[in-house]
């Protein structure tokens, strides 16, 4: 449905062949959002002031354990556009199309705050933000259900390639009859130099369809 509906456009030949594309997505590309769908969806959202025109800055990958793929395409707006697809990589293989924008970044100082975090701060049944609550959506069998383990490739303007590996946990809540807004709660651990660069990150976001994105090339 994702390809039929956003078709395939000539590729300009100012992108980088060797960097992660899908639906028309590539690094320094952009995409413009539908303005009345965020009209009516942000006031209900913890985002605040979100834009409608995105200029994609780093593309990550992350194959996932599941057979599918994740696409982040990130902008100058401190957002990114998630794809994931499952059986392939191409439009047709689309499953889930997400905006995400970060919601608080916080050091992890510590062995002792990092094992603890992946114990038991990313995953919870309930996971508050101000006075909101969300429900976690990967539940497993039993009555522990760690967090997701993912290993993300990043692609930079700058030719600058980073891995970093992320335990991740996804959470929603209800915010109309046919639309919930996103948590995703993610600890996040790369090598820098000799040492551990730990942090843990939040970001919220809602779905889209098709119909809410104008690819521009």
């Amino acid at each position: 449905m994702f390809g039929k509906l956003f078709g395939k456009k000539d590729k300009p030949q100012a992108h980088k062949p060797d960097t992660p594309e899908i639906m028309g997505l590539y690094l320094g590309g952009s995409f413009e959002l539908d303005t009345l769908k965020l009209k009516l969806i942000e006031p209900s959202l913890k985002i605040n002031g979100a834009a409608n025109k995105h200029l994609i800055q780093a593309v990550g990958k992350v194959i996932l354990d599941s057979g599918g793929t994740m696409f982040r395409f990130y902008t100058d707006d401190d957002a990114y556009l998630q794809v994931i697809t499952d059986g392939g990589e191409t439009e047709n293989h689309i499953t889930d199309v997400k905006l995400w924008y970060f919601y608080d970044t916080k050091t992890v100082g510590s062995e002792t705050q990092w094992q603890d975090l992946l114990k038991n701060g990313i995953s919870q049944p309930i996971y508050k933000l101000g006075d909101d609550a969300y429900e976690r959506v990967w539940d497993a069998v039993g009555e522990i259900s760690p967090p997701v383990a993912m290993t993300e490739t990043t692609f930079e303007e700058d030719g600058d390639v980073t891995t970093t590996d992320q335990f991740i946990m996804l959470y929603e809540k209800s915010i109309s009859e046919d639309d919930v807004e996103s948590v995703l709660v993610s600890g996040e651990e790369k090598i820098v130099g000799n040492n551990h660069d730990r942090c843990l990150v939040i970001s919220t976001g809602f779905n889209l369809s098709p119909a809410d994105i104008i690819i521009n090339g």
